[in-house]
């Protein structure tokens, strides 16, 4: 009797899990679609510049680079709840802040907020539910946690427009507040246990400082390529990078256990898979928008209909290929999916201003559909392959290479932009100039990706699940 109340509080407690690890993985993706669809409208408002609305997104997405790997460490010794409910704390008192601020810097006050407590809840969200869920039922729930991430990507250019249209900008704030204190209150209420397997261990800060101080000069410097200044910040930061590594190498307990690199082959490729995977297709989006609404002439929100093809079919299939992966290895499952992703990448290499809207939406389709058997498994793959004292490092750290996978993918971007556009305006005497710069990008996206499935395959089989 009493072990059948046990396992009823037991089930209770992942559901709980599940529910709260899902709504944060739609409130940052969902926040940051939502936030550029709001940017035009925040600029009248308070008469910004370009370069200011640039630091509306940036200063989110930096800061949450910045002490996402701290933050997976500081989870694995203190607990992963307590950083986990810290930060849907901290991300919705930004959330709230943003939505009634009189003034752009208090604006960007609050993005920064935001930024720390989404670091904070992307570093411990997978560790929770890989530290509740047994073995065979991970690739499940990861699979269903990811789909909500991919839900968020797809709802937040539409429901912000609509809130954005109808109520002002400030109501997307608003309503991701309201999300992210019904995700507070339940995980502070549902979740019982306590996971810090690393209890006891000692924080690098000097790690932490060199670590952070350098990924801002890398992804700052990437996203001011191709400028000379942009490449001085990213030497800089791969400098920073170098230091990073050759400290972690000397102190007794470091921030990022390089071991899991060098004697970890399942961990160190998944992680490379995701590298290349993020910089390959990040960036597709961008090209697509530019190419939909200036050579097809479609207004903003028809085009985000066509795009939206993409992150709908990642949210759809994302549980079933999670599922898959529990039943096959995740790196079959995986490089399948790059596979996909590299034939819908190629399909772009040929787009032309006389190409079929049908012909774009097949492409997005064996992206999506690419991302999804990609994503979850190569997920499942990497929180499988470490003991569970390092749950949370592997979970900041997958996530560290999905964001500077993203800046490449849009740093390679704007250097063939500078190489065959210039400062020049993209107007229709530019547009034949415009489709020759996306068909090299699309190649170069696609030859990486192919490049991608080498390494996805390298991986070698899964270990033993703890």
């Amino acid at each position: 009797m009493e072990q059948e109340k046990r396992n009823k509080e037991r089930a209770a407690e992942r559901r709980i899990a599940l529910m709260v690890a899902c709504l944060s993985s739609f409130l940052t993706p969902f926040m940051g679609s939502a936030t550029n669809i709001a940017l035009p409208s925040i600029g009248r408002e308070f008469q910004a510049s370009a370069i200011i609305l640039g630091w509306v997104a940036t200063a989110y997405s930096l800061t949450a680079a910045m002490i996402l790997v701290p933050m997976g460490r500081v989870a694995d010794i203190y607990g992963r709840k307590r950083v986990f409910i810290s930060g849907l704390a901290i991300h919705t008192f930004g959330s709230w802040l943003a939505s009634s601020t009189p003034s752009m810097a208090l604006l960007l006050i609050a993005r920064v907020i935001q930024g720390i407590g989404s670091a904070m809840i992307f570093g411990t969200g997978v560790a929770i539910l890989t530290s509740i869920f047994p073995p065979n039922q991970r690739g499940r729930v990861l699979g269903i946690n990811v789909s909500f991430t991919y839900l968020g990507l797809t709802l937040g250019p539409i429901l912000g427009g609509v809130l954005t249209q109808n109520f002002s900008w400030r109501s997307i704030f608003l309503f991701n507040s309201l999300i992210g204190l019904v995700a507070f209150v339940s995980a502070l209420l549902g979740l019982k246990g306590e996971w810090a397997e690393a209890r006891g261990e000692r924080l690098d800060l000097k790690g932490a400082f060199i670590y952070s101080l350098s990924l801002v000069f890398l992804i700052s410097g990437f996203s001011r390529l191709p400028t000379s200044f942009g490449f001085i910040l990213s030497s800089f930061g791969l400098l920073g990078l170098f230091i990073f590594l050759w400290w972690e190498s000397k102190v007794p307990s470091p921030l990022l256990n390089l071991h899991l690199f060098r004697q970890n082959r399942l961990f160190a490729f998944s992680n490379l898979a995701a590298l290349i995977h993020y910089s390959a297709t990040a960036a597709v989006s961008l090209l697509l928008s530019l190419y939909l609404q200036y050579i097809k002439g479609m207004s903003p929100r028809t085009a985000g209909f066509v795009l939206v093809a993409q992150p709908f079919l990642m949210a759809l299939f994302s549980p079933l290929a999670g599922r898959i992966s529990d039943r096959i290895e995740p790196r079959l499952v995986a490089s399948t999916g790059m596979a996909l992703s590299s034939l819908g990448l190629f399909g772009l290499i040929f787009l032309e201003a006389e190409s079929s809207i049908q012909s774009v939406v097949a492409s997005l389709a064996f992206l999506g559909f690419g991302f999804a058997l990609f994503s979850s498994p190569n997920t499942n793959a990497v929180m499988g392959s470490v003991e569970r004292k390092f749950y949370g490092l592997a979970s900041s750290t997958l996530a560290t290479m999905r964001l500077i996978g993203q800046m490449m993918s849009l740093g390679t971007v704007m250097i063939l932009f500078s190489l065959f556009i210039g400062p020049r305006a993209i107007e229709p005497a530019i547009y034949p100039v415009f489709l020759r710069s996306a068909h090299v990008g699309f190649i170069v996206f696609a030859l990486l990706c192919s490049l991608g499935v080498a390494a996805s395959l390298a991986r070698g089989r899964r270990s033993i699940q703890r």
